[in-house]
Parts: C-alpha cells; sequence; structure tokens
C-alpha cells in the first residue's frame, strides 16, 4: 500500500489529539483536567486551586453545589469507581495558601455592558467581563443580590466567595431597579439577560436562536430563564462573555456551537484497579489523601499512539507532528527546514504496526515512515551506513554458501515447504535441522526453502533489490509445485501476505500442536512468560499454539502487560540499531522489564536479543526437542553466518545423504578473545572482514608498528566501509587480534 502524502495529510486529521478527555467535554466549565489533576496529584494545591478558579469563577459555590456530572463518565468507573473530583476541588480550596483572586492592571474599554439580573449567572458574567475592564452595569428588581442560591446553600457560603471574587473589581450594581422593556438600555453596546426561572424574557424566547443570542443585535440571555441548572447557569454566565466580545468587536451574532462530547475513546483492558480513596470523618480529603486519589486519574485523551508506540513516545510526538517534520525531510524547500530533520526518525521505526492498531482511527503512520524511507533512498539522500549492514547479510542468506531450495528424492513436486527464515538457523542450525526432521516424517514430500524473504530490503526502502527477492521466492515457489509454506517466523509470514498472497501458509507450531508432537522438556513446572513478537499479533491461533506446546512441556505460564493483539517489538523490526542505537536500548530496556519471569519466544531475533542484555529465555524449539537451557549465549554475527553455511550442508549431506563441496577453510587464523569478539558483534564487524584486512595489510606492507605496545595497525576499505585493525604476528598464517573498529571516512593514500 502506497500512501501519499497528500493522503496521510487527509488521515491525520481525524486524529483525536487534541480532543477533551470525558470529564472536561461534559463539565459546564469544561475544567481543564490535564492541567488540574497533575498539579494535584503533586500536591501542588495553590496551581491547582488558581486552575480551578479560573475555570468556575466562584469556587466555593460550585464546589458545593456541582451534580458531578463528570463522575457519569469517567472510564474508572467501568473497573471500580470514578475519580471524585468533587472532594478534589474542595481540597484544592482547602490547602491552597492563598484564595484571593487575581488583580489585572488593563486599561478601561469603553464599552458599556448591562446584566439584567443579580443571580449568579448575571455575577459570574458581571465578573469576568469587569475582569477585562469593561463598564458593566447589573439591574436586580430585588434588593439582594445571589437570586436562587438562597434556596440552596447558607448566605454566609455564597455571599462570602462573591465578595472575595469581585474584591479586585469595579462594577455598578443597581438594586430594587426592575427593567420592564429592553429599550430603557438603549445606552448600552450589549445585554445580558439572566433574570433567572420563570422571570422575564421580554419576548426574547420566541426569538432565540442558539446558546446566549437572540436575533436581536447585542441581546444575550442564559442561565435558568433558559432551563440550565444553577451549576450551568453559572458556565453560562461566562461563556455568554465570549459572545458579548465577539459581538462588540465585530458585530456577528452568530455563536460558535459549544462542544459538549469528544470522540476519544479508551481501552479498558489497559486500565488498572485502583481503588477509591476514602475522606475523613468530616467528609473532606487530607492533603495526603487528595493526592492519592488524584492519582487515580487517568488523564484521558486520544494518547493510544504515545502510549503504545515505542517511537511516538521516545520523541513525544503525535502523528500529526511527526508527518510535518517528515515532509519537510522528503520535500525540503516546500516547508521551512533544511530537508533532514527527520532522517533519524523515518529510519527508528520497528514496523510492528501497532500505531494503527491502537489508533481509534486506525492512522497507519508506521506505514507513512515506511514509503518516505523509500522515498528517501530514491533520491540517495538516506544515508546508507543505516541499513548497509543488513542488506549485506539478506545478500549472504540468499547467495550460494547459505540459500536452498529443494525437493526430497523421489518427488516431483511438494504439497509442503519449509521456510523456516534467514535467522532461525543463523541462531541454531539444529533449530532448522530438528523441525524439517519433523515434518518430513509427516510429509515426506515436503521442500526446504533456504532464503531471507526481503525484509531488510523493504525496511531500507530498496525496492529494486526487494522485488528481486520476492521474484526468487516466486519462483522457487513454483518450482516445488505450488506447496503450502510452513513457516517458522512471522515477519516472514507477513511479507509473504503483502507480496506474495497467492501463497497458502501455515505455522510449524500450528502443525506441531495439532501434530501432537512427544516433549521431553527438563524445565518442567517451570514459571514462565510467552513473548509475543510483534508480527504474531494477527495470528492468535500461532500465539495459542505456542501457548499450549509451553504448557504441554510443564512450564506454568504468566501473562506479560503487552502480548497477543498488543504484542510489542522486541527492537529488530525496521533493523534500527544503527539508525538509533539509544532508542535500541530503551525498547529492549522496556521488554524486559515486563516482568522477572523467564521468556519463551518464537522469533529467534528475540530470543537472541534478549539473551543479549542477559535475559533467561527459551526458543520455542529449545523446549519442543530440548536443545538449549534458557541462559545460552547467543551467536556472533559472525557465528550467525557459519551457522547459515552449516545448515545448508547438513541438510544436503545428512538429510539428503548428498555429496557436498568441500568449502575451503581461510588459510588465516585469528586468535579473539571472547570480550573482543563481543565487541566486534556489537559494533556489526565480521571476523572474515577482520582476515581480509590483515591479509591485506601483510601481503602489501601497509602496516605501522606501534612502539608502544609493539603491535602492528593497519586499514583496508572494504565496499563503502573502513575497517582498522591491531594485531600481533603469531605464527604461520596466525595472528593474534587486539581490537578492530570501522568507519565511513576513506583514507587518501598518498
Amino acid at each position: 500500500m502506497d500512501i501519499k502524502k497528500e493522503d496521510f495529510n487527509e488521515k491525520i486529521k481525524t486524529c483525536l489529539q487534541n480532543e477533551p478527555s470525558f470529564c472536561t467535554a461534559v463539565c459546564p466549565f469544561h475544567l481543564d483536567i490535564h492541567d488540574f489533576i497533575p498539579k494535584m496529584q503533586r500536591g501542588r494545591f495553590n496551581a491547582a486551586y488558581r486552575t480551578y478558579l479560573n475555570a468556575v469563577a466562584f469556587p466555593n459555590i460550585v464546589s458545593e453545589l456541582c451534580h458531578e456530572p463528570c463522575k457519569k463518565v469517567c472510564p474508572r468507573s467501568s473497573k471500580d469507581e470514578a475519580v471524585n473530583m468533587k472532594l478534589l476541588e474542595k481540597a484544592s480550596i482547602k490547602f491552597a495558601r492563598n484564595l484571593e483572586p487575581n488583580s489585572y492592571n488593563m486599561p478601561s474599554k469603553n464599552k458599556k455592558i448591562a446584566i439584567i439580573g443579580a443571580g449568579i449567572s448575571g455575577l459570574s458574567c458581571a465578573l469576568r467581563l469587569a475582569s477585562k475592564k469593561y463598564d458593566v452595569t447589573v439591574f436586580e428588581k430585588t434588593g439582594r443580590i445571589g437570586g436562587y442560591l438562597w434556596n440552596l446553600l447558607e448566605s454566609e457560603i455564597f455571599l462570602n466567595d462573591i465578595k472575595r471574587q469581585f474584591k479586585n473589581e469595579k462594577y455598578t450594581l443597581c438594586l430594587n431597579k426592575e427593567i420592564i422593556n429592553l429599550e430603557e438600555l438603549e445606552e448600552f453596546d450589549a445585554v445580558y439577560v439572566a433574570t433567572g426561572k420563570d422571570g422575564s424574557d421580554f419576548g426574547l424566547k420566541r426569538n432565540f436562536n442558539g446558546a446566549f443570542a437572540s436575533n436581536i443585535p447585542g441581546i444575550f440571555m442564559g442561565g435558568m430563564l433558559c432551563g440550565k441548572n444553577i451549576i450551568e447557569s453559572i458556565a453560562d454566565g461566562l461563556y455568554a462573555v465570549n459572545a458579548i466580545e465577539r459581538y462588540i468587536k465585530t458585530g456577528n451574532m452568530n455563536q460558535e456551537e459549544e462542544k459538549n462530547d469528544t470522540k476519544i475513546k479508551i481501552n479498558t483492558d489497559f486500565i488498572t484497579e485502583a481503588e477509591p480513596v476514602l475522606p475523613s470523618d468530616d467528609g473532606t480529603y487530607t492533603s495526603e489523601s487528595a493526592v492519592e486519589e488524584a492519582k487515580r486519574c487517568l488523564r484521558c485523551s486520544c494518547d493510544a499512539c504515545i502510549k503504545h508506540c515505542d517511537l511516538m513516545k521516545y520523541y513525544g510526538k503525535y502523528p500529526k507532528r511527526i508527518g510535518e517534520e517528515v515532509h519537510i525531510t522528503v520535500h525540503p524547500g516546500t516547508l521551512d527546514g533544511n530537508g533532514t530533520v527527520a532522517t533519524r526518525l523515518i529510519s527508528t521505526c520497528n514496523q510492528c504496526g501497532l500505531c494503527k492498531d491502537v489508533c481509534p482511527e486506525r492512522i497507519d503512520t508506521g506505514e507513512y515512515l515506511l514509503q518516505s524511507h523509500r522515498a528517501m533512498r530514491e533520491k540517495g539522500a538516506m544515508p546508507w551506513a543505516f541499513h548497509d549492514f543488513w542488506l549485506r547479510d539478506m545478500e549472504f542468506a540468499n547467495g550460494e554458501k547459505s540459500a536452498l531450495c529443494k525437493i526430497p528424492k523421489g518427488f516431483a513436486k511438494s504439497k509442503y515447504a519449509f521456510f523456516p527464515g534467514c535467522q532461525l538457523g543463523a541462531s541454531d542450525y539444529r533449530y532448522v535441522i530438528k523441525s524439517y526432521e519433523y515434518l518430513l516424517k509427516q510429509n515426506p514430500d515436503t521442500a526446504i526453502m533456504l532464503n531471507c524473504c526481503g525484509a531488510p530490503a523493504e525496511w531500507a526502502g530498496d525496492e529494486p533489490i526487494h522485488r528481486g527477492v520476492v521474484e526468487t521466492i516466486r519462483n522457487h515457489w513454483l518450482s516445488t509445485g505450488k506447496p503450502t509454506v510452513i513457516f517458522a517466523c512471522t515477519t516472514c509470514r507477513q511479507m509473504f501476505n503483502k507480496y506474495l498472497p497467492e501463497i497458502n501458509g501455515i505455522f510449524l507450531y500450528e502443525i506441531m500442536e495439532n501434530g501432537n508432537i512427544n516433549i521431553d522438556c527438563a524445565n518442567a513446572n517451570e514459571k514462565a512468560s510467552v513473548f509475543d513478537p510483534c508480527t504474531s499479533r494477527d495470528e492468535p491461533a500461532l500465539q495459542n499454539s505456542v501457548r499450549a506446546l509451553s504448557s504441554k512441556a510443564g512450564f506454568e505460564l504468566e501473562p506479560l502487560s503487552h502480548e497477543g493483539k498488543y504484542a510489542k517489538c522486541c527492537s529488530w523490526g525496521g533493523q534500527v540499531s544503527v539508525a538509533n542505537p539509544s532508542y535500541t536500548k530503551e525498547v529492549v530496556k522496556a521488554r524486559l522489564s515486563q516482568s522477572i519471569n523467564p521468556y519463551i519466544a518464537y522469533c529467534s531475533n528475540c530470543r537472541d536479543i534478549f539473551a543479549s542484555s542477559g535475559k533467561k529465555v527459551y526458543h520455542i524449539l529449545d523446549i519442543v526437542f530440548n536443545l538449549n537451557d534458557s541462559d545460552r549465549k547467543p551467536p556472533t554475527f559472525t557465528e550467525r553466518r557459519k551457522n547459515r553455511v552449516l545448515l545448508k550442508q547438513k541438510i544436503i549431506k545428512d538429510i539428503f545423504n548428498e555429496e557436498i563441496m568441500e568449502q575451503k577453510d581461510s588459510k588465516t587464523k585469528l586468535i579473539i578473545e571472547e570480550e573482543l569478539k563481543d565487541k566486534l558483534s556489537s559494533e556489526m564487524i565480521l571476523e572474515t572482514e577482520i582476515e581480509e584486512v590483515i591479509e591485506h595489510c601483510e601481503r602489501e606492507g601497509r602496516k605501522v608498528l606501534d612502539g608502544g605496545s609493539g603491535h602492528f595497525i593497519g586499514h583496508l576499505k572494504i565496499g563503502t566501509m573502513t575497517y582498522w585493525v591491531e594485531y600481533d604476528v603469531c605464527g604461520d598464517h596466525c595472528f593474534t587480534l587486539y581490537n578492530a573498529y570501522a568507519h565511513r571516512m576513506s583514507i587518501e593514500e598518498s
């Protein structure tokens, strides 16, 4: 699927990043929960109070009378109990150091606003207008302010709150002044009618055309007069200010539609139960309990991509921002930028597909990055070093020494063909040998196809190479009689589904589960956790088969936080370790932190990556065939290549009983300590490359003697990389290696 920039831009418009949380949406004041709650969680009560005050205008009144619509929409209620926002709001007032309102030194505005009614809706409108320095006059037909509040609260509570909030503001209050006709207010630039329940509407309701506004220019109305409850009436007064200001500035009476809902969706699978914090005997929270209750808040937002996608979490960027930066990079000059801002970001995606699966709008940022990678590669703008090693490794896997496509003797075509992938045999050639022997017992005509599926070329954005690999596989499949392919690697299956959809397939482990295979595991009754590779996300039958085999072996399985349809990448996907090594380390660290149990992996890359970090981990084939324990050291990259060569030789010789061409070993013998071997592998330097450099240095005499160490130092450019070695001669064609490294610079020889 080719995602163009325009297509992605259209899709990105559906991103729900800026949608309000559930409680914010239904709150009459739209209290910003993402501002209020973090302050409460840190015990910053004064700052939290300011957020609350700015939203509600009269904090004491609102915290007493709020009807708590937020409780009905809190996702926590599906797990335990809704967050007690009302008590948290009261706690922000109770523990704030300073309850006094802010004083704003602003110039007076030469506009006069009349407010009819000194109930709480009219007063909230007056307060907000006065703070903006409008000339405000409030007309009240009775002799007191507060309106319906006298029926709901002790007068001391609301009168003190009103007095405090108006402390720094000037306005004119006309008590015992009933407005009979709106024509009395012709001198005013705008009027807000808030006469309360059953109050005079001056005939406005007949002409009411939306929130606050009538069809009479400059006349607005709200509150209990419009059927609102007491809290909604306060909010009406505050939001009417926006409508009034818009009219004064533009003469426009059209109102922005008030948004009281949200499109965000919360996956309750990831909500951890947290018991509600109980208030003290007086019905309020202590400062400590307020903090604990605030920590129960999920701070709901549409951030599933940030929470679950390693790349977006690492960079702290949503799809829209990624799209903008990638476009600048792929098309420099179209926007401000130098065209390299997102080169590394493009090359960091693991291509696990989780971003699309967790997004309510199915925005596929990973596919967009893959196509962008391809575009950068076609332009020659993608650093070759990011994927050079992996492309060369794929070339070796598909080369004469490693690749094989063969039908057992006596058969013209095969019903099945085993495609183990290039990494399974590289990890341990016995994984493939034992599996193939098992499959031959089930179906003696099963062919073997030793190839790389082409994923490294796709991830590198190299379409011509990838196309060639796909065609080779298709030809092998045709030559073996269009068999059903048996996969051991979920990435291979994913590549086939995408580029070779005509080929039917099944997983090795599904066959084993259904074939009643005998398992004699030496580690029965051990606790472990199955680690699903990210490319198994859409393969529930496979996931169940691996768990069934593990249970049959006697393992007590404990689930991981991310598994099944939420499986995350081990860091191998996209082969991003060269482009962004720090990101790779963070991903591995996150995967290992899920459990202290040994893992059972059915992707050899997952197994070897975790083993490299010291994690106890089995491959499922270790268990099925009783091959290795959980602390087997992963092979180096040099050993991986040797395993591939050995695998092909053993299949030809031991399974097909055919003679093989003897491989001529290099005359050069290297003595390398294990620690240095690990270093070379971590830097993706092969021992065969070291041999070539030393042979060149010895043959051409291109070496220098380090007087301090007594070691020889030399270099050679192989392909696009320059390799340096530090070594000593210890015999005929025998050398001790002390150090080696590689870089992209070329050395100018004189």
